[in-house]
């Protein structure tokens, strides 16, 4: 299994502050859509930064490979927004904390 960073990028640096409710809608299915990957625990953590450069989205997720990884992002409503895109990092070394 491989840890990945992963950055999802929004259409505009202001889309925590302006998104429309259609945009809303998308992310929306966009929560529900990781929700049992959250649930099975290969997503490690999830949500927005509001960054003063620009907003984004983070996640942690843990694959059995990029490829894996690929094929679940290829299926995120996020990328319905238009100039919406994942930039994706490997963590190949990190500490974490132990389930208890």
């Amino acid at each position: 299994m491989t840890v990945f960073f992963c950055r999802l990028l929004p259409p505009r640096p202001s889309f925590l502050r302006d998104i429309t409710q259609e945009e809303m809608a998308v992310m929306q299915r966009h929560a529900a859509y990781w929700q049992p990957s959250v649930g099975s625990g290969a997503v490690i953590a999830m949500g927005p930064v509001d960054d003063p450069k620009g907003t984004f989205g983070m996640s942690i997720i843990e694959a059995e490979s990029r490829a894996a990884l690929d094929a679940l992002i290829r299926r995120d409503p996020a990328l319905e927004l238009a100039g919406a895109a994942y930039e994706i990092s490997a963590m190949p070394r990190g500490v974490m904390r132990s389930e208890h």
